[in-house]
């Protein structure tokens, strides 16, 4: 069975939002990406106080100085697609009010008639937390949980009723409701990390690193998954950050899918090969508008194809 492709939306600041994503997410399901993907990013502090991913010294890219609110941009691609699933890789959840997201989620859901796919995160930036976040960053952890929590109470049957440390939901009716249960994506970036997503979620989402890497991520995913009695599989989406040029890339030390077409082909066989259930390429941050993108997109569809991924 081949895996299963996804491509990533355009949220810079060089594509004209509301044009721009209808207009791609057609072209992605007309290529045959069978999935659309959103991540968060809701500022840039200037200067940083903290380095990218929080390790010291490394710079915040310039494509982060302007990313579109994720939601927003998934409304707007369920809007103009029939199929392709429509998922976040990934919500930074103690940005948001538990609450509050899991209705929006359930409405974009009922909306799409059950495309949608929530891949959760912690997020790792302070400036981030102190800005909009509902808890201290120390308690991030606690707060994805509750969330998680909050969520299977509001898309669950009404009356809807809930008691937690951040939310209290009175006996409520609260729809519209999810069209289907809407899976729950979650990194493993910890031990603790790796417990809760075996126990709480219905997939796995890492960023790719490496073939090699991946392997040793995806055995440790599924012995802990057998250690704790999951009967159940667990899924596996790949965000790949893909760096398009137009020319290959000649050095030995090149990142994992940096490159031209080829190469980036190249590591999507690779990176498959491991088992994954689903790959995102993304490659809007690195094409210059939306034609480039759709270009580029259907280029590396069709190599990843030729090469049996």
């Amino acid at each position: 069975m081949a895996t299963r492709l996804g491509l990533s939306l355009p949220q810079g600041s060089q594509y004209a939002i509301g044009r721009d994503v209808p207009e791609v997410a057609r072209a992605a399901e007309d290529i045959g990406y069978e999935s659309l993907w959103v991540f968060e990013r809701i500022l840039y502090p200037e200067p940083a106080t903290q380095g990218l991913y929080g390790v010291p010294g490394l710079a915040w890219p310039d494509t982060y100085r302007s990313v579109a609110d994720p939601l927003v941009t998934l409304t707007l691609a369920a809007s103009a697609t029939d199929r392709a699933r429509l998922g976040t890789s990934v919500l930074v959840a103690p940005l948001h009010v538990p609450f509050q997201l899991a209705r929006t989620l359930a409405s974009l859901d009922a909306a799409s008639e059950g495309r949608v796919v929530a891949g959760l995160g912690t997020g790792w930036s302070h400036d981030e937390y102190a800005a909009a976040s509902v808890a201290p960053f120390e308690r991030r952890g606690k707060v994805l949980d509750e969330l998680i929590d909050v969520c299977h109470a509001v898309w669950g049957q009404d009356p809807v009723a809930y008691e937690g440390e951040l939310t209290t939901i009175a006996p409520s009716v609260v729809r519209p409701k999810p069209a289907r249960p809407i899976p729950i994506l979650l990194p493993a970036n910890s031990p603790r990390a790796l417990r809760r997503l075996v126990d709480r979620a219905d997939g796995w989402m890492p960023v790719a690193t490496g073939a090699a890497a991946l392997a040793e991520q995806w055995a440790k995913v599924r012995d802990a998954a057998a250690e704790r009695g999951r009967e159940r599989p667990v899924q596996s989406v790949l965000r790949a950050n893909a760096r398009y040029t137009a020319a290959a890339y000649e050095g030995t030390d090149r990142a994992p899918f940096h490159g031209d077409v080829a190469q980036i082909a190249e590591d999507l066989a690779a990176h498959a090969a491991v088992g994954v259930d689903e790959i995102i390429v993304e490659l809007a941050g690195s094409t210059r508008d939306a034609q480039e993108l759709k270009d580029v997109a259907g280029q590396v569809y069709e190599a990843a194809r030729a090469a049996g991924v």
